[in-house]
């Protein structure tokens, strides 16, 4: 009983952030607040001041800071959680003044990402991006680190280990780093290998919580975790889909983005992403119901490009259709879809079969018996639908690489 209690016992946040006319505020502490409750909080507040710049001690003004440890001791919450990255100054002197935990964005992120990493591989860069980015703010930070106890921002390495043993940390950051050059270089392997052998492969990318995982289950059953939350995949899955043509692509899920992604992240999750960079197309899921549609498209896109993806055909995925009012218009770059329901599926497919190369075809053939160590070729290459013997030769619905396609369509029947 008592550990049910526990569990259902979310921390209380507020949660603070600061207009500088930067980026939009309001937008950036909704995020935040789809974050806190990823993690598993309880917002209970939410404060923004408007400034030039953050405070160099305290990030908001004395005054404000009052305000808050005021509201904090009031609404009895257990931590504040900044819209950006605090200092390690910064989060002991705002502990200290308001005698409650402090975390940020950053921290947030890594906490969520801490607990949703799978693979061992995903695990290894969410723990380096960790040390890196605690490793940068122990200088300081003194008190703030005594009240972070245990729950939500200390996910991963133990505090006491950072504080005491720095030695262990850049150690740790040095096997990890050794840990995660050998996973690419095993990646990179299996990924020259599939282009080598001939491997379409289609990258699922885009903002998170756009209906990406939803989408990859529809398509190839796989089963990975699709929920409404930020960030549910993390670890890059891929499953065979077979398309209406015939032939097989290798579709792959990727992280989720988001706007102000911490560049520990980035860092830490790039050899991932650039898996993306491999693909022969992307599907650049968007969820057609956010008001900020257009900038959340903007923030995948630049990412992509940043990873060298600019020129790599590209299909507009228009998520959650069921739930926009107004036309919905396919073209070769836009398919409107509702992952969840099942709608639009049939068009998307087509989409990708039109928006790869053309490395095989179906045909049907009739190959005489004379030719037999062709039909062998053909077998050994391609996927055999049917094949029936006749008077003719050999009958077959078969896949035939672009290559071979010349002198089989010597041997074509209606």
């Amino acid at each position: 009983m008592h550990e049910i209690e526990q569990e259902t016992q979310k921390p209380r946040v507020i949660l603070v952030g600061i207009d500088t006319g930067e980026y939009n505020a309001q937008q950036s502490m909704a995020e935040l607040a789809e974050l806190a409750d990823t993690a598993g909080c309880e917002v209970v507040a939410t404060v923004i001041q408007n400034r030039p710049a953050p405070e160099s001690a305290t990030c908001v003004g004395a005054g404000k800071l009052e305000e808050i440890a005021e509201q904090a001791e009031i609404l009895a919450v257990d931590m504040l959680i900044f819209d950006l990255e605090l200092t390690g100054m910064q989060m002991r002197n705002i502990s200290d003044a308001t005698d409650k935990k402090v975390i940020d964005r950053t921290m947030l992120i890594l906490d969520i990402f801490a607990g949703r990493a799978r693979t061992k591989e995903g695990k290894v860069q969410v723990a380096l991006a960790q040390y890196k980015y605690r490793m940068t703010r122990l200088t300081g930070m003194g008190t703030a680190l005594s009240r972070l106890g245990g729950g939500i921002g200390t996910r991963g390495p133990g505090e006491t280990k950072l504080e005491t043993d720095r030695r262990h940390i850049r150690s740790r950051i040095a096997q990890l780093e050794k840990d995660l050059r050998e996973m690419e270089q095993h990646r990179r392997f299996i990924g020259s290998r599939r282009k080598k052998d001939g491997v379409l492969t289609v990258a699922i990318v885009g903002y998170t919580n756009a209906g990406k995982s939803t989408l990859f289950n529809m398509l190839t059953d796989a089963g990975v975790l699709a929920e409404n939350k930020l960030f549910a995949t993390l670890d890059v899955t891929a499953r065979a889909l077979e398309l209406p043509d015939g032939r097989s692509v290798l579709l792959s899920d990727t992280v989720g983005l988001i706007r102000r992604l911490p560049h520990h992240l980035v860092e830490a999750f790039r050899s991932t992403l650039e898996e993306t960079a491999q693909a022969d197309l992307i599907l650049h899921v968007l969820d057609a119901s956010e008001p900020d549609i257009e900038e959340r498209m903007h923030i995948t896109q630049e990412l992509l490009n940043d990873l060298g993806c600019a020129e790599i055909p590209q299909i507009h995925v228009l998520n959650k259709a069921d739930l926009v009012d107004m036309p919905q218009q396919n073209d070769a770059e836009t398919v409107w879809i509702s992952a969840k329901h099942g709608g639009g599926l049939d068009a998307l497919l087509q989409a990708i079969v039109k928006g790869l190369p053309e490395t095989a075809k179906r045909m049907k053939l009739c190959i005489p018996y004379a030719e037999g160590s062709f039909l062998q070729l053909l077998r050994e290459e391609g996927k055999l639908f049917s094949e029936e013997y006749t008077a003719e030769g050999t009958l077959v619905d078969i896949m035939v690489d672009v290559k071979r396609q010349k002198k089989a369509s010597a041997f074509l029947v209606e």
